[in-house]
């Protein structure tokens, strides 16, 4: 029987207020999926769920939870958005905007 051939991966999962890099060894061939499991990382972060659906990228690149994985690795989990980011710059710019005409009016007085 051929013997298991072993890679080192991290896996890397953050909030605000807490940060969390684990290393693991897992099985080469293993998914990013496969590896934040074996990270064990849910267990630091109530609410935390790894799925198939789970949003994950290794190295900053947007990657499907199937993607298999080579040594070296970083599996980084993403938390869902709770806002648009193109919503919320176009809101800070309409009240720059807001502010700069209440600004020339305020002057032309």
């Amino acid at each position: 029987m051929a013997e298991q051939v072993l890679i080192e991966v991290e896996v890397a999962y953050a909030l605000p207020e807490k940060q969390a890099l684990v290393k693991v060894s897992i099985p080469e061939g293993s998914s990013a999926l496969d590896a934040a499991r074996a990270s064990n990382i849910e267990a630091q972060f109530p609410g935390l769920v790894l799925d198939e659906g789970s949003r994950m990228g290794i190295f900053g690149q947007v990657v499907s939870a199937s993607q298999t994985l080579q040594a070296g690795d970083r599996v980084e989990l993403y938390r869902p958005l709770i806002a648009d980011p193109k919503e919320v710059r176009k809101a800070r710019a309409a009240r720059a905007k807001a502010r700069r005409e209440s600004d020339d009016d305020g002057g032309a007085s």
